[in-house]
């Protein structure tokens, strides 16, 4: 990899802005392979080099993806004038520039948002040409009746929309019901608007899987945490090419 400003380089990992970064280079808090550097325009390599800004080692990533456990009542968007959303949520140690979520849930519906920075990745599982499962739990007031569960299954036409089929399977009825549902696209308020064309009333939706990957449950609502490597090819993994 080729070598990059070290303020750049710093700004890139962190909220900091590179004007911050350059501050912390002049006043010595920055060190490469052990070494103080203070020139402003010292360059880094970020396979090879030894990166401390005020004792800490940088440990370099590209890009970022962060699972987090969306709560009730916060948008899934980057900014919002009047609304806390999911960006608001991420704890400093893992704030990066361009943060954003990959696919939305609505503001009442809980569960796993993928948060990234990584626009290529988003777009990959977001194509309309590509799709990754997503794996619901919703609630209900009463029991579905047969004849929307064999045509939620078959492909549920909503006006002049054809929906792809989905998996939809009664997991508990006590106190009230709750059915798993595997969607294999992502339409406007889709389950909200399956469930509005049935006997039933949606109660609660939380999405708890993307792909093979289950939602963390030692994650509160509101924690988040990073995704290892693995964790990331299990969504990529999960990509197929529609016909």
């Amino acid at each position: 990899m080729a070598k990059e400003r070290l303020d750049k380089l710093i700004s890139s990992q962190s909220m900091m802005t590179r004007s911050e970064a350059t501050k912390l280079i002049r006043s010595g808090n920055v060190k490469v392979n052990g070494d103080v550097v203070k020139n402003t325009s010292s360059k880094a390599d970020t396979e090879n080099d030894v990166i401390e800004v005020c004792g800490e080692v940088i440990n370099y990533k590209k890009h970022i993806y962060i699972m987090l456990n969306k709560p009730q009542g916060v948008v899934s968007a980057s900014r919002d004038n009047s609304e806390k959303t999911v960006v608001d949520l991420v704890p400093d140690n893992l704030k990066r520039p361009g943060l954003f979520p990959a696919g939305r849930l609505d503001k009442d519906t809980t569960g796993f948002v993928l948060i990234t920075d990584d626009g290529d990745f988003a777009h990959d599982i977001l194509s309309p040409r590509h799709h990754v499962d997503k794996t619901y739990l919703a609630g209900t007031d009463c029991l579905i009746d047969e004849e929307y569960l064999v045509r939620m299954r078959e492909g549920m036409v909503l006006g002049d929309e054809k929906l792809m089929p989905a998996e939809i399977d009664l997991v508990c009825d006590s106190p009230s019901p709750v059915y798993r549902i595997v969607l294999r696209e992502g339409r406007y308020h889709q389950i909200k608007r399956m469930t509005g064309a049935t006997n039933a009333v949606l109660t609660s939706l939380k999405r708890i899987k993307m792909g093979s990957l289950d939602l963390d449950e030692t994650l509160a609502p509101g924690e988040c945490r990073e995704l290892s490597s693995e964790e990331i090819s299990m969504i990529k993994n999960m990509q197929t090419l529609t016909s």
